[in-house]
């Protein structure tokens, strides 16, 4: 028994959580004719993360935006695209990961092929509605 909880190193306990295969990317990415968007959610409960697999098709962009709370990984999973930034434009290609921290300002363009990348990040936590008078 170890003084953390109770459980020997190494051995799961019964309640323990499981690892879970989510969904296959490379699917995803093989797609003809995605719509644009998100074409995958994390949506599992107790999670600490959310995490998105996001299409853009050739030409399309989303606008200059900045995240003030939370850093973000973005991985290139198919196509190209840049990524563009006060310091310059980035190119983005398969396989690229790019870490976004809190509070940069970015843009992102996909290329002649569209681009579809996988996006992880700490969950937001969920608003409370607490009743009048209370803080």
């Amino acid at each position: 028994m170890t003084a953390a909880g109770g459980d020997t190193p190494g051995t799961p306990r019964e309640d323990a959580p499981l690892p879970r295969i989510l969904c296959d990317t490379a699917a995803l990415a093989a797609l003809d004719d995605a719509p644009a968007g998100a074409l995958w959610r994390l949506a599992e409960s107790g999670r600490q993360l959310d995490a998105n697999v996001v299409h853009l098709p050739p030409g399309h962009h989303v606008g200059t935006h900045r995240e003030p709370d939370l850093d973000v990984l973005h991985l290139v999973i198919a196509g190209s695209g840049t990524l563009t930034a006060p310091d310059g434009t980035h190119p983005l290609h398969r396989g690229t990961l790019t870490w976004l921290p809190h509070g940069s300002t970015r843009s992102l363009t996909a290329g002649p092929e569209g681009l579809t990348y996988l996006t992880v990040h700490r969950r937001r936590p969920g608003l409370r509605i607490q009743s009048p008078g209370r803080g």
